[in-house]
């Protein structure tokens, strides 16, 4: 072999392991599917990738920080806030959030960690600044419902309307003019004021659970059974009105009735009174003197039988009780 080989195979082979070393030291870097990159070369930001792909860095110069792309969850903490009437109730809120920007976030948080405290600060002035401007039913509903009553008929919307109209007089001072998903819009939009300085999206703030405080729970129990109360009674007055209705109607038809048995059994009576007057006249016609006879048998049927004792029979009336041939 020629000198001049040996010296092509030895640079040949010198770039060989060169490039070798090279690959070693990772020139190259893969941002995968929902991540992102910041590239910084002596702390300075050089470049950022937010699509997946392979990519090229100066090796030992350049570092490679990776941030999620995908929408992120924040748990916050248990907040005792008071309301617009000062009444205490304790807040625990869940949050969506996601980096915009990577070279802003790099450069304000650095970190998920520092975000997360950043984030749960903002989040909760958020939330303490709109609860204590809103009354406590904006916060725990989300409509009137509540006071609302839907009927089918006029005659359902009729039975129910002194009942409605009692349920509503209590919550008549408890008209929900947002209720919690327009608040939940506001937290969002005054946190939205901070976070895109720091190169955070956030999506929504929702309460995760609500919950009165010691103090409250008491007061609110006894309104709640004070409201039950309340329908119960007008409840109980709509079945009373109801039940005072039908018994009115009740004796409304018993005295109709009544009346119209009465008028029947008169009619009837009289009908039978003049077709009995008929026939006694028709017996006396035929044989006066045996009409007499019988009429006076049953006055002494009647009429003896309440006097013990009869101290003259010298009379008209007792001419067929004492006379032999049946009168006198």
């Amino acid at each position: 072999m020629s000198k001049a080989m040996r010296k092509f195979f030895g640079w040949l082979i010198a770039i060989v392991v060169l490039l070798i070393i090279f690959l070693f030291m990772g020139p190259f870097y893969i941002v995968n599917e929902g991540n992102q990159v910041v590239i910084t070369r002596f702390g300075s930001i050089v470049d950022t990738h937010t699509d997946s792909g392979l990519y090229f860095k100066i090796p030992f110069l350049d570092k490679v920080t990776t941030y999620p792309k995908l929408v992120l969850s924040l748990d916050g903490d248990e907040q005792r806030i008071p309301t617009k009437e000062n009444q205490f109730i304790i807040v625990d809120t869940t949050s969506r959030w996601r980096i915009s920007d990577p070279a802003k976030f790099y450069q304000s948080l650095t970190n998920l960690d520092n975000a997360y405290n950043k984030l749960s600060d903002i989040i909760d002035s958020s939330c303490r600044t709109v609860i204590t401007q809103n009354r406590l039913s904006e916060i725990v509903r989300s409509s009137n419902i509540i006071n609302e009553s839907s009927s089918n008929t006029d005659e359902e919307n009729e039975e129910t309307k002194e009942i409605v109209e009692l349920v509503n007089e209590s919550a008549s001072n408890e008209i929900v003019t947002k209720g919690r998903s327009e608040l939940c819009r506001l937290m969002t939009v005054e946190a939205n004021k901070l976070v895109p300085e720091y190169g955070i999206d956030l999506i929504d703030i929702v309460p995760r659970q609500i919950k009165y405080s010691d103090e409250l729970t008491e007061s609110v129990y006894n309104r709640m059974i004070k409201d039950r109360n309340q329908v119960a009674q007008a409840y109980r007055s709509l079945g009373e009105g109801k039940k005072a209705e039908w018994l009115g109607k009740l004796e409304s038809d018993k005295r109709t009735i009544a009346s119209e048995a009465y008028r029947k059994s008169e009619e009837i009576k009289g009908n039978a009174d003049a077709e009995a007057a008929a026939i006694y006249s028709q017996a006396y016609n035929r044989d006066p003197e045996f009409y007499m006879f019988w009429k006076s048998m049953e006055s002494y049927k009647a009429n003896l039988k309440n006097y013990p004792a009869t101290y003259s029979t010298d009379m008209d009336y007792f001419d067929y009780l004492y006379s032999p041939d049946g009168k006198r």
